[in-house]
């Protein structure tokens, strides 16, 4: 038996509608982040003076702790309520660029959800110690944390889906 009515139009309002299940995915991965960054800052700052440094690898891995009053890599100063609004934007630029790409995509909602977690991470450290803690110092990088190494990992996930998709999108081109 057929229905009589007529399939509804799609509206532009369709294409912005997010599947719960994307917020699901986002929060489950961000808050796994957040935590699992948390828990090793915690135990820095409650282990360590400031400054001090132990060898966890010979040569190749140590954990410093050093308080970073400065934004990523030393750069953008050291205001606090600064910072936490470049994040927040850079955030909200974030998923409007990859918000339809997030509904499709497990890996990129997982990579968002690293990001996000991870910004929120190092908004709570400026909020709570007025400075985020850093600790996994490799002696030829500057001394970051699992926020970071998951905002870092999250965008060059995100950087190359942008890639791939662009690359999929060009026309093949035939052999002759």
């Amino acid at each position: 038996m057929q229905s009589s009515e007529a399939p509804r139009p799609r509206t532009q309002g369709d294409d912005e509608r997010v599947s719960p299940l994307v917020y699901v995915t986002l929060a489950i991965t961000g808050l796994a982040v957040f935590g699992l960054d948390q828990w090793t800052k915690h135990i820095v700052a409650g282990q360590f003076l400031s400054g001090e440094s132990r060898v966890l690898i010979p040569h190749l891995l140590y954990w410093t702790y050093v308080q970073n009053r400065a934004g990523a890599f030393g750069l953008f100063g050291t205001k606090s309520w600064l910072l936490v609004v470049m994040a927040v934007i850079v955030l909200a630029i974030f998923w409007s660029a990859y918000r339809e790409v997030a509904a499709r995509s497990l890996l990129v909602r997982i990579a968002f959800g690293g990001i996000v977690g991870g910004a929120i991470g190092n908004i709570v450290d400026r909020f709570h110690y007025g400075y985020v803690v850093d600790f996994i110092d490799l002696r030829w990088w500057p001394v970051f944390n699992v926020a970071d190494s998951c905002i870092t990992i999250g965008v060059v996930v995100l950087i190359l889906t942008t890639f791939r998709r662009e690359r999929a999108a060009r026309p093949r081109e035939t052999p002759v």
